[in-house]
């Protein structure tokens, strides 16, 4: 009789400083699949999902689809959604008859309204109704806050290697092949953490360039050689969390039961961590200096791309703030776009002047106006679509994206994709459902920290990092109100 596999994927990456809540119509309104629903989306994706129903295929398991659910980075999720989305995967699994594992695709970093430890607590659930019979893996962001519960209940946790994250889908098939060995009777996984007194570091997980990232992930692989040693993840962390457990971690999933040679290993991989802690590959800019030399050097065919990290909504960020955008109009850019910016309101007001209408619009600024206010301003509707749209880049290759109603309008030499839902800008098409070709354009302004270089970076002259502060992902730590991280931690108190 084949093996029976239950598969589901909850995922939130939440800013506990972020004023809006992540509901039910927020998994609604990104990814929010409900049993063959699944296969539907995700099939022949660059996903962990799609891997997973390939090595069921691979392996003749039976997979037993529930829910898959994944909404944009913003404030803690709600307890009805949790309740909701938790409840159908561990009512899901009680109710499945004989289960031999369970293949789940998690973030790392959900923090709810009733718990800090979203991941951990649904592990925690499952493993009440299961007991420890019932093999546990899990696949998790880079940026997981990894907790002491998630390690316990989890057999196998295995995290992207890459930032932006292009390994999607070769991690998740990496953590079925262990399930595999271990549903073989080959191996017994079990899960090691380690974490240090900080809450960011290893360069934010950056693998684009030389640095504290692949440095440790080289040693890791060195690691690996060793026996037994059967995955090892170097989660960055989420640093814009409040909560105890935040920061980066080292994970070694070992075989044979306990073992103090992997502990070992995660507690030197998290030294590293440590000792790297002050490095960087990334100069952030101000919006006037960024701006300046875009106008300087940009041109069609080899744009400047800025890169608007501290407004990052694929942190959380509200895609909303306007001291960039404003930036760029006072400048007198010429030639220049920006995807997207969050503003369903003037869209709305758009779709309904209609294509070549010339309105006055009140741009940006209106989820949270200390951060920037919105930009009065008359503008030219010069495009308006559905939103929606395949990704093409590395990131998700393959996935449908709706952005809802979506507007493009002219402002000077400067044209600003308005859309209805918050996206980060990882993939060119973001410009293009917005009737903008990037590569004609010679500046491109970009809502996003890092995935936006899978995309953008072969065809970018210069990339510019943008934060002054306007945004609840600024790279300045201490201006946010922590409450319950543990404490002293770097680099709140220490250097």
């Amino acid at each position: 009789m084949g093996k029976r596999v239950l598969i589901a994927g909850f995922k939130h990456e939440t800013n506990t400083f972020s004023i809006m809540p992540t509901d039910l119509a927020a998994y609604r309104a990104r990814d929010y699949h409900v049993g063959d629903e699944i296969a539907k989306a995700y099939s022949g994706t660059n996903t962990e999902i799609a891997a997973f129903l390939d090595g069921c295929k691979k392996h003749g398991w039976e997979p037993i689809l529930t829910i898959a659910a994944d909404a944009t980075p913003s404030g803690k999720v709600t307890r009805e959604a949790y309740e909701t989305i938790a409840g159908q995967i561990v009512d899901a699994a009680a109710g499945a008859g004989k289960l031999d594992a369970i293949l789940l695709n998690l973030h790392g970093a959900m923090v709810c309204e009733h718990t800090f430890d979203g991941e951990g607590t649904l592990l925690e659930r499952l493993r009440a109704k299961l007991g420890r019979s019932i093999l546990i893996a899990a696949t998790l962001d880079l940026h997981a806050n990894v907790t002491a519960a998630m390690a316990k209940h989890a057999d196998i946790l295995v995290s992207y290697r890459t930032y932006p994250h292009i390994d999607m889908y070769d991690i998740a098939a990496e953590t079925v092949e262990i399930v595999a060995q271990t549903l073989a009777g080959k191996i017994k996984p079990k899960t090691y953490l380690a974490q240090g007194p900080l809450i960011t570091g290893v360069d934010e997980g950056r693998t684009t360039a030389p640095g504290p990232m692949l440095e440790i992930l080289a040693k890791a692989e060195e690691l690996k050689k060793e026996p037994g040693v059967l995955a090892i993840s170097i989660n960055a962390g989420f640093p814009w969390a409040d909560l105890p457990e935040v920061g980066p971690t080292a994970v070694v999933v070992g075989d044979g039961g306990d073992d103090p040679r992997f502990a070992k290993m995660a507690e030197e991989l998290s030294a590293y961590i440590w000792e790297t802690r002050h490095r960087t590959t990334v100069q952030h800019r101000s919006a006037a200096e960024a701006v300046a030399r875009a106008k300087a050097k940009g041109r069609p065919g080899a744009p400047v791309v800025l890169a608007d990290f501290a407004d990052n909504p694929g942190g959380g960020g509200y895609c909303d703030t306007t001291g960039l955008l404003r930036g760029m109009i006072e400048a007198g850019l010429e030639n220049a776009a920006m995807s997207a910016l969050y503003d369903p309101e003037s869209a709305a007001a758009c779709h309904v002047a209609g294509l070549g209408a010339t309105l006055t619009l009140r741009i940006g600024g209106k989820v949270d106006s200390s951060y920037g206010a919105p930009i009065d301003t008359q503008a030219t509707v010069t495009h308006l679509s559905d939103g929606k749209f395949r990704i093409e880049g590395p990131i998700f290759r393959g996935l449908a994206v709706d952005m809802g109603p979506t507007a493009t309008v002219k402002v000077g030499g400067v044209e600003v994709v308005l859309s209805s839902r918050r996206f980060q800008n990882y993939d060119r098409n973001f410009f293009r459902v917005g009737g903008i070709e990037p590569s004609e354009r010679a500046v491109l302004a970009v809502k996003s920290m890092q995935h936006f270089r899978a995309a953008y970076a072969p065809l970018a002259s210069e990339i510019l990092v943008v934060d002054e502060g306007g945004g609840i992902t600024s790279h300045d730590l201490k201006k946010l109100a922590f409450k319950h991280v543990r404490r002293p931690v770097w680099p709140l108190d220490t250097n």
